[in-house]
């Protein structure tokens, strides 16, 4: 397939007349409410093929379920819904029940790399002489262990823990404090867990939390965390030190999943994809990154499930987001050459319910002129389709960068139209942002954001709400008509929308 060209508000179909020399978006019609929800089964038995329709069936209450019921899962699995971990395999499980209930045939992509998580957060606690729970962080490539036992310190020299003598003194069994400096982690571990230690704590040698890693193959299965100057001076003058550290890693090769499922259009047609990456990271159950997007995507797919579609529309929940290697990347390289030129356009549904939200839209123009440049050709008519949805809603909105670092960066390279939405993540609100949407200047959009408190309660409901009628918008306008984007075109009853102009000055 040969995608369109919009130029000066024509479009161009490669080998193909112009279709009009007029703007081919129609006006965004004034402000609406948003429509009442029906009744479950009145939406069973009718096809939601009309945009008021699919709104009436795409509820708040279904996408809060299938959060919970996430959150369920990160419940029962450490607290996390991590690639490569059960909680992760629950959740792709949970999407496969869910869509085969909705009269899909879902496809799993095992996508298999090496990484290394936290099955859970780490714990340090002081047992003897008297208890505490003691601030630490995990060395990345950790191995895994719940080990009390008494502590030994290194002796501290110019390269403390570093020589195979340093450690001729210490009692095998117990836990070794040693202080950063002179050589690698990887080395002061391997030598401590030689010596016979049952866990390694590194005590950082300057101001400041120690973040480090041992390396991606240290050849250390102990428990390796790190703890401040001030705390690793404590522990090191403390008498008749008695250590509890936890550790409960992933490391190595892993496999996560990615899962698939469409709606046939008609033969031949373009393929429309909506994805949300399923994952979290290993800090928490990620119910805002990103419950929220992959729950409102399943709310959309299960109201289709008896749409007829004029173009086949693929919807994806994307496992390894949260790793180094995505699964939208592994879902393209896997297609061959014809079937990736059938995807006519990707929308890209990642964190939409954040507490001190802005409803951000994909800059595919780059109008705003911050950050990277514009999207592949056709995603600046994505942009505004979804800006004339939040103004059909008389909601403001605020584009934001396309950088390509979510699972939209793999179609981006492809050349693929890609749009999406947004609520924000870890950047501040600011003061103008907050007299527009209301919230708190001055803080994160959310300020759970890959935190343990990123749970169930970690949202806010009128934009989660908001914006899981927008996903369903955007799904269902291009799933009857892509050729504002393709220049091919489909149903006359669904025209392109366009936000209305602004005023002239």
């Amino acid at each position: 397939m040969t995608r369109g060209l919009l130029r000066s508000g024509v479009l161009v179909a490669a080998g193909a007349v112009v279709l009009s020399s007029a703007p081919l978006a129609a006006a965004a019609p004034a402000a609406q409410l948003p429509p009442a929800d029906v009744a479950a089964e009145v939406c069973a038995a009718r096809s939601n093929d009309s945009h008021a329709a699919l709104a009436e069936c795409v509820t708040l209450d279904a996408v809060r379920g299938h959060q919970l019921a996430l959150q369920r899962v990160a419940d029962a699995h450490g607290g996390t819904r991590v690639s490569g971990t059960e909680g992760h395999d629950a959740s792709v499980a949970y999407v496969v029940d869910t869509l085969r209930r909705a009269g899909y045939a879902p496809t799993v992509q095992p996508v298999t790399y090496r990484t290394f998580a936290n099955r859970r957060p780490p714990l340090l606690e002081r047992v003897e002489p008297s208890a505490a729970t003691l601030p630490t962080t995990v060395l990345e490539h950790s191995g895994s262990g719940d080990v009390t036992a008494p502590a030994t310190t290194v002796p501290v020299d110019a390269t403390p823990g570093c020589e195979a003598p340093d450690y001729d003194a210490f009692v095998q069994g117990t836990v070794a404090v040693v202080a950063r400096g002179g050589c690698t982690f990887a080395t002061k571990a391997r030598l401590a867990q030689a010596a016979g230690a049952a866990a390694v704590v590194i005590a950082n040698d300057r101001t400041g939390v120690l973040d480090a890693t041992l390396g991606p193959e240290p050849g250390v299965d102990v428990p390796v965390v790190a703890v401040t100057q001030a705390v690793g001076r404590q522990l090191a003058t403390t008498p008749n030190l008695v250590l509890h550290v936890r550790t409960a890693t992933v490391r190595g090769p892993v496999t996560a999943a990615n899962v698939v499922a469409e709606r046939p259009g008609r033969p031949g047609a373009p393929v429309v994809m909506a994805g949300a990456h399923l994952d979290s990271d290993d800090s928490g159950p990620g119910l805002n990154d990103n419950g929220s997007g992959a729950a409102a995507l399943l709310a959309v797919a299960e109201q289709m499930g008896g749409v007829q579609p004029e173009n086949t529309v693929r919807f994806a929940w994307w496992g390894a987001r949260e790793a180094p290697v995505r699964g939208s990347t592994r879902y393209l390289e896997g297609l061959a050459p014809a079937e990736v030129d059938r995807i006519a356009l990707y929308l890209d549904v990642d964190v939409i319910g954040s507490p001190n939200h802005v409803f951000f839209v994909s800059d595919g123009d780059d109008s705003d002129r911050i950050g990277a440049g514009p999207g592949p050709e056709g995603s600046a008519r994505i942009e505004k389709t979804f800006e004339a949805f939040y103004a059909q809603r008389g909601i403001p909105a605020k584009g934001a960068d396309l950088t390509g670092r979510s699972d939209d960066g793999a179609f981006m390279a492809r050349g693929i139209p890609t749009g999406g939405i947004t609520t924000g993540t870890d950047g501040v609100k600011t003061v103008e942002e907050a007299a527009r949407w209301g919230g708190t200047a001055g803080i994160p959009y959310d300020p759970c954001h890959r935190q343990a408190c990123d749970d169930a309660d970690n949202r806010d409901d009128e934009a989660l709400d908001v914006n899981a009628d927008a996903v369903a918008f955007a799904v269902l306008q291009y799933a009857m008509n892509t050729v504002d984007v393709t220049g091919v075109p489909g149903r006359d009853d669904f025209p392109p929308v366009s936000p209305p102009a602004a005023p002239a000055p």
